[in-house]
């Protein structure tokens, strides 16, 4: 079953989604897409989740698509096609679900990151890397540009960088990946659970209501002109002013106090 592909852990408001594949490097197969997209639309509908940290089992993170998959397909009718369509469409789906989670996704990176992994470490909200974590999006090596992992990696990362990578199949290591802004943090290997839990708690500890509103507008201003931007920006801020939380987070920062929420 699906579910058997991802396990779900509950810290307090933080929720950890697991792949559990690494024996078969977390590829990106049908099956741990269902798996990932069914866990993003519980936690989507769950107000007590504040912050998420995907991660995983085994030596990577993911390796991308299955490629022995893929090339099953090709013995279909259509010479694979309809197969394929559904798998890129399907994948467009789950990378766009983190990207509309109201809650932050911070991914936790170990091994390595490549193709469609790297597409997954992109869509992510925010990302925590091992130190000697590889990323790559490496399918021009085997005659496939990594037109789909493309999309998040270029609002990741400055699109000349991007290009270099896509075009070149060369790994880049998690010092580049922190310098680029493609993780936020890279931490040695014993310290990444706990590094990216301190992270997600610390994310948790805020007004939910508020990082829900700033995430959202985070992501709808990106695609925006500037004069677009301000606008849709300041009605978010007028909306975030209008809660009474925020009231009471301004009057106890004028008196000098902590904010009393009461959840």
């Amino acid at each position: 079953m699906p579910d058997s592909l991802i396990r779900q852990e509950n810290h307090g408001a933080v929720t950890r989604l697991v792949m559990t594949g690494g024996a078969n490097y977390n590829v990106l197969s049908a099956e741990m897409l269902a798996a990932l997209g069914q866990a993003l639309d519980r936690i989507a509908a769950d107000d007590t989740v504040r912050a998420v940290i995907l991660a995983a089992e085994g030596k990577a993170f993911s390796a991308g698509h299955d490629l022995r998959q893929m090339q099953a397909a090709r013995s279909d009718a259509d010479g694979g096609r309809a197969a394929y369509e559904t798998l890129f469409a399907d994948c467009a789906q789950v990378m766009q679900k983190i990207a509309a989670l109201p809650q932050p996704v911070i991914a936790e990176v170990q091994g390595i990151a490549t193709a469609a992994g790297c597409q997954l470490v992109a869509s992510c909200d925010m990302a925590v890397a091992a130190e000697g974590v590889r990323f790559g999006v490496n399918g021009i090596n085997i005659g496939l540009f990594c037109t789909t992992p493309m999309i998040a990696l270029t609002r990741a990362i400055p699109p000349r960088a991007a290009f270099e990578l896509l075009v070149t199949g060369e790994f880049m290591d998690a010092a580049r990946a922190r310098e680029l802004g493609l993780v936020n943090r890279v931490v040695p290997a014993a310290e990444l659970a706990a590094s990216t839990m301190e992270l997600a708690q610390l994310v948790a500890s805020k007004l939910p209501s508020a990082v829900r509103l700033g995430k959202r507008a985070f992501r709808e201003q990106q695609g925006l002109s500037l004069a677009e931007a301000y606008r849709s920006g300041g009605a978010t801020m007028c909306e975030n002013m209008m809660l009474p939380e925020t009231d009471e987070g301004l009057n106890a920062f004028l008196e000098k106090r902590p904010p009393s929420w009461a959840n």
